[in-house]
């Protein structure tokens, strides 16, 4: 890619950014508990002013009720250093308890430019060597890409608007495939071993990447060279673990009081309205009221193993970076559908991986980006970001129609699903699947989402039906990502086995 047109780039993705934080952010100006940002704000006055030993632990200092820190290390130690940063501006920020709640013009401008930082030296370099990398499409081609994955919206409007760090274990983790893609195994894993150690949620790609350097393990042959890179991986691992770690690793108590934080089985298989399969399903069915919280746990485990399996074994046996990509799109998703404990926030798991494939599969994944950020409209609405959501989607999707015309790929062959429509028609010779269906669908699901959201912003709902919108908003988002876990499964599936990637990172 030319230099100047990729600076260009990032800087038009930058604007949109800047402009995005400008807008409120989660829980502003609402007492007692404020929101995300808060719970961002809270974690650095924790972090600076109490013991490691004491980060986790509920004190009359540390109030655990009150945003108790729940993230991974990583997150801990970035929150530290934020803290530092902010006593150095205003001590105020960051004072002991009583900076609860703090707000105020400059210190909403110091947690933005911290969100932009974060987003300059972790994330938006990954993308751009990704997309650079890339071997087969145009130069023009590889602007266009990291254009639309720099500009999805899903992304900017949370970390930027509702306000969160997705950008640097999403980076972490962008690194990691890349170090994959690249022949670096050893590398990959400790990128991903930090974005595991950053955020608890980067599970949702962790059974991909095992496969995948297990198949790969066993292609070089267990007892040869296959061993020595399982060595390696497995020492790295250990040693990025225990980096992130060590000042936890002095009692068990410690180790089991982060693990408790981390992963709070107590709080039910799902709160707010968020588009699986569990909330849109209790619609009809109260899952939560019939089964107990032990069976609920039972079940999403039962049901989330089933999804990914096909996935993993086909990527443990034939180990391609194509198979790699399209099995952390379909595990990550499999994750959202069925896990215990979704927040609607966690589709951005599934939405890195999928940019991955824009190049490839546009249509389907600009489809799919759409409708993550649609998804998480009642979370936006509350925040006071629809507008945000309406611009940056319209960017969006004007970018994505203008750089890869997605519209116009709608064929089996374009769609990867010639193997599988070929498969199906040896027993059902009728079978076809035009063009111009997939382009109904495609322009039906968009015009659905509009509607909804000039809805749910101007129409008051039945006072017996108050969530009417955010459920409606869930079931339909719920139903497009089961089409979307079918669609990335059954290519995964149908992928020819000789089929290997031509270049790397294609």
């Amino acid at each position: 890619m030319e230099g100047p047109v990729t600076a260009l780039s990032v800087l038009l993705a930058v604007t949109v950014r800047w402009a995005v934080s400008l807008y409120p952010y989660s829980g502003a100006r609402k007492p007692p508990m404020y929101g995300d940002y808060e719970a961002q704000r809270h974690w650095q006055e924790v972090t600076l002013n109490l013991p490691v030993k004491q980060w986790y632990f509920n004190s009359s200092d540390n109030d655990l009720l009150y945003w108790g820190l729940d993230y991974p290390p990583l997150t801990a130690y970035h929150s530290l250093l934020c803290g530092y940063i902010a006593r150095m501006i205003d001590p105020e920020w960051v004072a002991l308890t009583s900076s609860r709640g703090y707000e105020s013009h400059h210190h909403k401008l110091f947690m933005r430019a911290t969100v932009l930082v974060a987003d300059l030296m972790v994330y938006i370099p990954a993308v751009i060597l990704y997309c650079s990398h890339l071997q087969g499409p145009s130069a023009k081609r590889k602007v266009l890409s990291l254009f639309c994955i720099l500009l999805y919206p899903g992304l900017i409007l949370i970390d930027y608007g509702h306000f969160q760090y997705n950008s640097v274990s999403l980076g972490f983790a962008l690194w990691g495939i890349i170090g994959l893609s690249c022949g670096y195994e050893a590398l990959g894993s400790l990128a991903f071993c930090f974005a595991l150690n950053y955020k608890q949620m980067e599970l949702y790609h962790a059974l991909p990447f095992f496969c995948y350097l297990l198949g790969k393990c066993i292609k070089q042959g267990i007892t040869g060279r296959g061993t020595l890179l399982l060595l390696k991986i497995g020492l790295t691992v250990i040693a990025a673990f225990s980096l992130c770690w060590i000042p936890f690793l002095t009692d068990i108590e410690q180790i089991l009081q982060v693990l408790r934080r981390l992963f709070p089985v107590g709080r039910g298989l799902f709160e707010d309205k968020v588009a699986n399969v569990w909330c849109s399903l209790s619609v009809l069915y109260k899952i939560k009221s019939v089964l107990s919280p032990e069976a609920q746990l039972r079940l999403s485990l039962a049901c989330t193993v089933l999804g990914v399996l096909p996935s993993c074994i086909k990527l443990t046996a034939h180990p391609t970076v194509r198979g790699f990509k399209l099995a952390l799109v379909t595990c990550s998703l499999s994750f959202f559908l069925f896990s215990f404990q979704v927040h609607e926030k966690s589709i951005l798991l599934v939405s890195l991986p999928a940019c991955l494939l824009l190049g490839e599969l546009p249509l389907m994944v600009t489809w799919f980006l759409l409708t993550s950020t649609f998804s998480m409209l009642p979370l936006l609405q509350k925040d006071g970001l629809l507008m945000a959501y309406v611009i940056t989607t319209l960017i969006f999707l004007l970018v994505s129609v203008a750089g890869s015309s997605f519209h116009q790929k709608s064929s089996e062959d374009s769609l990867r699903l010639r193997p599988f429509c070929s498969s199906v028609r040896r027993r059902i010779s009728w079978f076809r699947l035009h063009d111009k269906m997939v382009k109904r669908l495609f322009f039906s699901s968009v015009l659905t989402m509009a509607v909804l959201t000039v809805a749910t912003s101007s129409l008051a709902p039945p006072p017996a039906l108050p969530d009417l919108f955010p459920v409606l908003i869930s079931f339909v988002s719920c139903s497009h990502f089961l089409l979307f876990f079918f669609y990335f499964s059954i290519i995964h599936i149908w992928d020819s086995v000789d089929a290997k990637n031509k270049k790397k990172g294609s």
